[in-house]
């Protein structure tokens, strides 16, 4: 409790911590009562001086509702958007206070009774406006922040070929692993021709174990400072109808490869005082998936292995998270096995991905995928939840698998 504590108000100045607080208030205590449990008679609400009662004083809570919860928000994640909102919303707070108490007041009393209580809110606005560059977005590059090498698994399609695009966008080298040698070789042609980034091409089949040793060989003379574990497959249908060999296979590449890679990886880390570590999961890891159920379950293993991994190496400098995506346009429908359906595109997600590096243990990546991956976890008992999945699932994988 007490790290997570720090984890939320480190590097905070207290009075702003202290807004966070009172916004938190708001937005999960107080406005949800005014809103949906404080009769209506009586109710009041104040928009730019002016009184709003009843009917329309309910439906102006909701605004101010959406408010407290986004402050809560752009000051927890560091938003760039509060450096500009937080001072002219806390500015317009200190206007409307002044303004109410001078429309009901006469004279140079109504003047003076409304700048004693809108004279805090306008140094609260000050000091926003000072502190404004606290939500600035990081300046350093990943090769600044972890070093010159990245090696990214899987990278020779999907999400894995699009996270290598944007690393060496953002100047590190690369080592570019996965089955498919013909993939690679051409994907590091063209980092170097747009970038001008160097790239190693291992090949290897990090579902065997001497693949993940011959991909370790092939490091051993490099200072690797962001390890990228999207080697991953999936297998859709259900599970008796299944082989064991590829079931097997899916767990030693979901599994035991990004477990490997990072127990080696993560000690020169440590030793230099900088890294990173970043798990290509999927929001299937967050609850049972029938008819995806090996899979789920490695994605499991990968989102608490990740989130684990980022509170015990935070001591040590380097950074760790899990990327969740949902349904995204890539080859894994395919070579899973399910009928092809929409999804993210491959670069929003990558992007996002290395976002989250620094800055959280894990992120979901779309506001589709956030709510189903929370809805099903938060407010649905867990046999409800994979009952609903079951029937979700089945509509996407052919009928002979089912």
């Amino acid at each position: 409790m007490r790290e997570w504590l720090y984890d939320v108000f480190r590097e905070r100045p207290w009075w702003m911590s202290a807004v966070m607080i009172f916004c938190a208030f708001m937005a999960f205590g107080y406005m949800p009562w005014d809103i949906f449990l404080k009769p209506m008679v009586g109710d009041e609400e104040v928009w730019f001086g002016i009184l709003f009662t009843g009917f329309w004083a309910k439906v102006l809570a909701i605004p101010h509702w959406f408010v407290y919860a986004a402050a809560v928000y752009g000051f927890r994640r560091r938003r760039p958007w509060m450096g500009f909102w937080a001072p002219v919303y806390t500015a317009q707070v200190a206007f409307s206070i002044y303004l109410w108490s001078a429309i009901r007041v006469e004279g140079l009393s109504g003047v003076i009774v409304g700048l004693f209580p809108a004279l805090p809110f306008l140094g609260l606005a000050h000091a926003f406006w000072q502190a404004r560059d606290y939500f600035a977005p990081r300046p350093l590059s990943l090769c600044a922040r972890y070093g010159e090498w990245a090696l990214v698994t899987g990278a020779s399609s999907g999400i894995g070929a699009a996270l290598a695009r944007e690393i060496a966008a953002d100047g590190m080298k690369l080592v570019l692993s996965a089955r498919r040698e013909d993939r690679l070789t051409r994907l590091a042609f063209e980092l170097e021709r747009d970038f001008g980034t160097p790239s190693r091409v291992v090949v290897a089949d990090l579902a065997d174990r001497s693949g993940q040793r011959a991909l370790l060989d092939k490091v051993a003379d490099l200072e690797i400072g962001l390890l990228v574990n999207n080697a991953g497959r999936g297998l859709a249908g259900r599970f008796d109808l299944q082989d064991g060999e590829p079931l097997r296979a899916l767990v030693a590449l979901n599994c035991e490869a990004p477990l490997v890679l990072t127990h080696a990886l993560v000690q020169g880390m440590c030793e230099r005082g900088r890294g990173a570590v970043l798990f290509t999961g999927s929001t299937a890891g967050r609850q049972p998936l029938p008819l995806h159920a090996v899979y789920a379950a490695t994605k499991a293993f990968e989102l608490f292995l990740g989130e684990a991994l980022w509170a015990e190496l935070r001591v040590s400098n380097i950074d760790v998270s899990v990327l969740e995506p949902g349904s995204t346009e890539t080859e894994f429908q395919q070579v899973a096995g399910e009928i092809a359906h929409a999804g993210q595109r491959a670069e929003d997600v990558a992007r996002l991905g290395l976002a989250a590096l620094g800055e959280r243990p894990s992120v979901i990546t779309g506001w589709y995928s956030w709510i189903r991956a929370n809805v099903a976890g938060r407010l649905l008992t867990r046999p409800i939840a994979a009952h609903a999945a079951h029937r979700v699932i089945a509509k996407q994988i052919p009928e002979e698998q089912r």
